[in-house]
């Protein structure tokens, strides 16, 4: 059966990001609820959201614990609240553990806020469309007060009632977190778990640093749980071979680090050295843009390899990066930066031209791109992996074969027994 709730905890963006990916759940909108004046727009609701009173019916009067007295406040304006409106297929997905995932992915004892963010529209909410949700929403709420005040938590003070009319947000806050992946999406979870007394914790293992530089991507607890660091080992960790040691795990597993960036947008990304963060970036970080990063961080922007990758430079004939990789031992070349086999030295051949030149590439790993830089017309050559210049391909090399031109600063050599 196709059923449909509404809940609020804090900003809307995370909120939504959290249900859509619940199998179960045919779609997560975000939008407005809970208020007294038709057709919000995000503007109203930030305007309003000072006003003394929300004007709600709270989780302590809905079970009556609270006189209802201490709840009369001005309803001459009451101000819609960001919400989320969960449509769900209950044959796979039940309704009690959406309402139980409610309770445990934000604080409901805090009033008119999650985190810091203040007002009441980012007040905690669960705007019910069946009698069935309202008693499930009650009775797992009781048992969230047991849990939350043994950890020392307050009352909870979420407002539960039926659902009066949803107002879908604005396009663009719509699937934002997918549009705009380093967005804004903090955890206001309180770590108090319904099966928390069964559950196991997770160990892990203690992470001291390094000597040196490395790359420190910082995980959620529950990895699973974090779409957006599971899109960066995917895309980038998972095919890292670069020199600078690049390790994940949660903050809780950090010890001795030296750190100032706050960590509560998983993945965060750190480049380190020596225990101490150089810089920092919260959120997924694309291929491009953690190469590029890196490449500061690595090459220095100041630097001939630097010019070279991202600014598409040229080293100087004969340099002396060259005079050292022109007769090396049987091996590789390397990107620099991603660690990535690019040539192998039984393709390469002198030249004489002053810089590496070889037949062919190895196969998948560059691309590439016309080049009509400075009137003339030639073809880039470009890696794979992390985008960077490496030189360009011609036609005048050895017996009729092409002639790949290579910087010499963007290679890293690895000898053939060390592979």
């Amino acid at each position: 059966m196709l059923l449909e709730i509404v809940f609020a905890a804090g900003c809307f963006w995370g909120v939504e990001k959290n249900f859509e990916k619940i199998d179960g759940v045919v779609e997560a909108t975000s939008g407005y609820a809970g208020g007294s004046y038709p057709n919000p727009s995000y503007n109203q609701v930030l305007k309003n959201r000072n006003l003394q009173s929300p004007g709600f019916i709270s989780f302590l009067e809905n079970i009556g614990l609270t006189d209802k007295s201490e709840l009369e406040v001005d309803k001459a304006l009451v101000n819609h609240t960001e919400v989320v409106k969960v449509s769900y297929n209950s044959d796979k997905v039940s309704t009690e553990s959406l309402i139980k995932n409610f309770w445990e992915i934000h604080d409901p004892t805090q009033v008119n806020g999650q985190g810091a963010d203040i007002g009441n529209n980012y007040r905690s909410a669960l705007y019910w469309t069946t009698k069935d949700q309202e008693a499930i929403a009650l009775s797992t709420g009781q048992k969230f007060q047991k849990l939350l005040s043994a950890k020392g938590y307050g009352k909870i003070v979420t407002e539960i009632k039926q659902l009066d009319k949803f107002w879908p947000a604005e396009d663009y806050h719509q699937n934002y977190l997918v549009k705009n992946p380093n967005g804004y999406c903090p955890n206001h979870a309180t770590g108090v778990k319904f099966d928390q007394s069964i559950k196991k914790q997770v160990a892990h293992e203690i992470v001291k640093p390094l000597s040196g530089m490395e790359i420190l991507v910082i995980e959620a607890e529950d990895k699973g749980s974090c779409l957006y660091c599971l899109q960066f080992e995917k895309d980038v960790a998972s095919k890292y071979k670069g020199s600078i040691p690049l390790r994940s795990a949660p903050m809780t597993a950090l010890q001795g680090f030296d750190l100032k960036t706050p960590t509560w947008a998983t993945p965060t990304i750190f480049f380190i050295k020596d225990g101490k963060e150089v810089w920092a970036q919260q959120g997924y970080m694309s291929p491009s843009e953690f190469y590029k990063a890196l490449g500061e961080f690595k090459l220095g922007k100041s630097s001939e390899a630097f010019d070279v990758a991202f600014n598409k430079a040229t080293d100087g004939r004969f340099c002396k990066q060259y005079d050292i990789f022109k007769n090396t031992p049987d091996g590789i070349f390397v990107d620099k930066l991603s660690g990535i086999a690019l040539f192998d030295t039984r393709d390469r051949f002198n030249s004489k031209s002053g810089w590496l030149s070889f037949t062919k590439p190895v196969e998948g790993e560059v691309f590439e791109k016309a080049d009509n830089s400075f009137g003339m017309q030639r073809t880039e050559i470009r890696s794979k992996s992390s985008n960077i210049h490496l030189g360009h391909v011609f036609n005048d090399g050895p017996n009729g074969k092409p002639r790949y031109c290579i910087n010499a600063t963007v290679l890293e050599f690895v000898p053939r027994n060390k592979i």
